[in-house]
């Protein structure tokens, strides 16, 4: 008997149409064969592969980053922004156009060398903890879609982050953690400059020329960065409808969609058109019958919620 692919999947509607389609897209003799090269699965990040409650883990680092900052350069406090990041308001962020996040973005990710961005990151992954879970963060990824990652690299697929977090701050640890190598993210960015200092080539990073990789950017970025229309699209919010439509509607290639709808308050979080913070499904929901787009029920259909601890 050939073993379960997937595990941590009960019996479920979007089990049986993932492996169903898998099997039409890879064997050569299906008039749905899906050559090599075109097929590329695209995975939203914050929500769909790890959690997003009850802050985004982004924004977690940028708050603990502020403490660290303000502890030196009181100044930094007098800011309002600056008070509602360290009083985890999230709200007050995303207000008038989100300019209190770009103020927080620009505080803890802007004028840094790349060099001391990636060691910053990998010291607060170290020793920050989930504030419920009591967990690192990049402890808290979610094992069925860790077993749908690898079960689609077992398939011949590419898969590929896109999302609106970070790019440097997803490429710290996306190929520890999912085994996705630094190139296949597609994230929010802006214009690094590059000098040589004292002989030693140096990338420093600003907020010029900013692309938020959210809604109706992330098709854009995936055709600017991948290159190749997607035939999977794994998401769980209004952010990646632009991106579930792009990758089903229209496609001359099979394609797939799969929304990871948050239903399991105990095991995790429990929220779609009401969230405390990103994440809001409301349009993608509504959408998905008509599209035959596959909405995971993660307290229905998923029997294991976390990836097991690294040791």
């Amino acid at each position: 008997m050939t073993a379960d692919p997937l595990p941590s999947w009960n019996e479920c509607g979007a089990k049986r149409g993932i492996l169903s389609f898998l099997a039409r897209v890879t064997d050569d003799a299906s008039p749905d064969f899906v050559p090599l090269p075109e097929r590329v699965a695209v995975f939203d990040n914050d929500g769909t592969l790890w959690p997003e409650n009850p802050i985004p883990f982004q924004a977690a680092f940028g708050f603990d980053e502020l403490r660290r900052r303000v502890n030196g350069e009181p100044a930094l406090g007098d800011s309002p922004m600056v008070q509602a990041a360290l009083a985890g308001d999230f709200g007050a962020l995303l207000e008038d156009g989100y300019s209190g996040l770009r103020e927080v973005i620009e505080l803890t990710h802007a004028e840094v060398t790349a060099d001391a961005f990636r060691d910053t990151v990998e010291a607060w992954l170290a020793t920050a903890r989930h504030p419920r879970f009591g967990r690192r963060y990049d402890d808290l990824t979610y094992q069925p879609m860790q077993e749908l990652l690898r079960l689609l690299e077992q398939a011949g697929f590419k898969n590929f982050i896109v999302s609106g977090g970070g790019t440097d701050f997803m490429r710290v640890w996306v190929e520890r953690v999912y085994g996705i190598p630094h190139e296949r993210v597609v994230g929010s960015s802006a214009r690094a400059s590059f000098d040589l200092r004292d002989g030693v080539p140096v990338l420093t990073k600003s907020l010029e020329h900013l692309f938020v990789n959210d809604k109706h950017a992330k098709p854009v970025g995936i055709h600017q960065f991948i290159g190749r229309r997607p035939v999977i699209c794994c998401g769980n919010s209004d952010g990646d409808h632009a991106m579930l439509q792009y990758t089903t509607i229209g496609n001359p290639r099979p394609s797939f969609g799969l929304i990871v709808h948050h239903t399991d308050g105990e095991r995790e979080y429990a929220y779609d058109a009401v969230t405390k913070s990103t994440g809001k499904l409301v349009a993608a929901l509504a959408e998905a019958p008509a599209r035959g787009w596959h909405v995971v029920d993660m307290k229905r259909d998923w029997n294991t919620m976390f990836s097991p601890p690294e040791p």
